[in-house]
């Protein structure tokens, strides 16, 4: 199972450094500032915060309660959680394995024409037999319907834009080179948080958020994977799966007991 590690590495944070970085750049991964996350920054952005829970538990092997984290994530149109949730259908991590669920979701990852998540969800089709393949563009539709981006994108850009509205300098993007956050510290300190890195419309305009999203994904650095050159994999973007009217009213997965709701 040598696979079932390409996407965990991938999702580990951001290391990707742009051509050329303005004069207050705001961090490639903002899950990496602790500032950032003290702020509340994850509290508006259920895809990262989702995709984060998952990960810890992932890591600590609580594979149910990752997978419950990693499906609510993809409610938020996170494709790198809907390629975990596809690894561990694939891997019975979480679940008993289910290879037809595994090839939805790793279709659903692929859907934005992302090369690592193309390479596997064509690895996964080339495994698959025809009783599978069949039922993996049957089923996938329902999927599609909650997760796909036709629904999920509307969904994650008016989780963004109700939060910026919530703000201090709801002007997001606009006007805020002195602007600073108060980040409460221990002891009942303060510290100072540049405005430039937490507002950063990059993080706030549901277009640049996508386009810093791809910027990130669309050939991302999976390094140290035994499958080979994904890259190499000759495949189109376009799925399998049969176009599916969006379900803007679906229900979110559920969430483990113990899980905190993000306060949005």
């Amino acid at each position: 199972m040598a696979m079932k590690h390409a996407l965990l590495l991938a999702l580990l944070p951001f290391a990707y450094a742009q051509a050329s970085e303005p004069a207050n750049p705001a961090p490639q991964d903002p899950t990496d500032d602790p500032l950032v996350i003290a702020a509340g920054f994850l509290n508006a952005h259920p895809d990262l915060q989702y995709r984060m829970y998952g990960l810890e538990a992932y890591k600590a092997g609580r594979h149910e309660k990752a997978l419950a984290y990693f499906k609510r994530a993809s409610f938020f149109a996170d494709k790198p959680s809907q390629g975990m949730v596809a690894e561990m259908y694939w891997n019975g991590q979480g679940q008993p394995q289910d290879r037809v669920q595994a090839y939805i979701w790793m279709d659903l990852a692929a859907e934005r024409g992302y090369t690592g998540f193309l390479g596997l969800r064509e690895r996964y089709w080339t495994a698959l037999d025809e009783a599978e393949r069949a039922l993996a563009i049957e089923m996938g539709q329902e999927v599609y319907a909650r997760f796909g981006d036709a629904a999920s994108k509307p969904r994650m850009a008016a989780t963004l834009r109700r939060a910026a509205k919530r703000m201090t300098g709801s002007r997001t993007g606009r006007g805020i080179g002195n602007l600073q956050v108060i980040v409460p510290g221990p002891g009942g300190t303060e510290m100072i948080l540049d405005g430039t890195k937490f507002y950063d419309p990059r993080y706030w305009d549901p277009e640049e958020y996508q386009k810093w999203q791809d910027s990130v994904w669309a050939h991302p650095r999976i390094g140290r994977v035994s499958v080979g050159e994904l890259e190499s994999i000759g495949t189109a973007a376009q799925s399998r799966v049969p176009a599916t009217e969006p379900d803007h009213d679906a229900e979110a997965p559920e969430l483990p007991p113990d899980a905190d709701e993000p306060d949005m």
